[in-house]
């Protein structure tokens, strides 16, 4: 049983607006100051809010009282065409048509054109399924150019009654009769708590965690070399990494790394941060449609952002670099390709049964 009505821009206003009410969830619309719409959906755990609108971004994820997001000097989103101009969210979709950070030969934005475009339609679904009841929102955007490409992304981000984790579901269409050339990067920012402990399914050598060894030219003299000698001893041990806020490790602005995930049977690659408390972070991808994980941390003292993984289909570094290395995903004529990724908090319980799940796998 599902329901689903679309969404009007006229239903935000400053003033919270309840659209939907069960016994045990809820779905509040309310506008930012800066202009930009918002929906809540909460359930009996936390909450999550999605910008329907705005790239169909997951603004903040808080969920067993822990904010998710990453730090950032952006407490609201901001309505702008400009990826960094609003750059403080948990989870951003990437792509779809180029991705990462252009390179000499790239001529697209960074990131491509979905960070924060403007959605043609947004939906509030509600209903029950197997897994119990919910509440998501999705969208339609549309990406035509006549002769090039006529391309619907679709998105849902969906909240399960007893859930600290987010179903997010993605649905990518090709409507031209020629193939159809993409890329698509899930930007997942959580906030790093010192003391946690990061685990993931692969092995934990150079062959399988690359560190990008790429300095911006602004950095000051110093720390560029504090930063290079520190990315040259990662690269030779990951672990060194592994044990967030130990003594010597240095992310300003920012360290970024391609992990190359081993599957489990059902082709998923699974990353947590296992947190003091005992609870943890934690992504579950798979890894056929994203076989690529790229990994950002930027720890600056204003930003505060522990990208465990950034499930992708190439690596961060632009539409040539991934042409170049055979990254490049094809989309058959009139065909679509559709794959779902899970993020946010396990409890205790859920934490231990996904590290043995990882354990199980004797990778290392």
């Amino acid at each position: 049983m599902k329901n689903k009505f679309l969404l009007s821009k006229a239903m935000f206003t400053e003033r919270e607006t309840t659209l939907l009410e069960t016994d045990s969830m809820r779905a509040v619309a309310f506008l930012y100051k800066s202009g930009v719409e918002a929906i809540r959906i909460e359930n009996k755990k936390g909450y999550i809010i999605v910008l329907p609108y705005q790239g169909q971004q997951i603004w903040r994820a808080n969920f067993l009282g822990k904010e998710l997001t990453m730090k950032t000097s952006f407490d609201e989103p901001v309505l702008t065409s400009k990826f960094l101009d609003t750059y403080g969210c948990f989870m951003m979709h990437c792509g779809v048509t180029a991705m990462g950070v252009p390179g000499p030969k790239d001529n697209h934005i960074q990131h491509g054109e979905l960070t924060v475009i403007q959605y043609n339609e947004a939906y509030l679904i509600s209903g029950t399924d197997e897994k119990g009841e919910y509440i998501s929102v999705s969208g339609i955007v549309e990406g035509k150019v006549g002769f090039t490409r006529n391309y619907i992304f679709t998105p849902e981000a969906k909240l399960y009654t007893d859930a600290t984790t987010v179903q997010l579901n993605i649905s990518l269409k090709n409507l031209r009769s020629k193939p159809f050339t993409y890329m698509y990067l899930c930007h997942i920012n959580f906030r790093p708590v010192d003391g946690s402990e990061l685990v993931y399914s692969t092995k934990y050598d150079k062959e399988h965690v690359k560190v990008h060894k790429i300095i911006a030219p602004s950095t000051p003299e110093k720390q560029a070399k504090d930063l290079k000698s520190y990315m040259d001893e990662v690269q030779k041990n990951p672990a060194l990494h592994h044990k967030v806020g130990e003594i010597g490790q240095k992310y300003d602005p920012e360290i970024c790394f391609t992990v190359r995930y081993v599957p489990d049977e059902n082709n998923r690659a699974h990353t947590l941060a296992h947190l003091p408390d005992g609870t943890a972070f934690y992504v579950n991808h798979p890894t056929d449609a994203l076989p690529i994980g790229v990994r950002w941390i930027s720890r600056t003292g204003d930003e505060d952002s522990m990208g465990m993984v950034l499930p992708a289909t190439a690596e961060h570094l632009g539409y040539s670099h991934a042409e170049k290395n055979g990254q490049l995903m094809v989309l058959e004529p009139n065909s679509e390709t559709s794959f779902t990724i899970f993020m946010g908090l396990l409890d205790e319980d859920e934490t231990q049964r996904a590290i043995k799940h990882i354990n199980d796998m004797n990778l290392n």
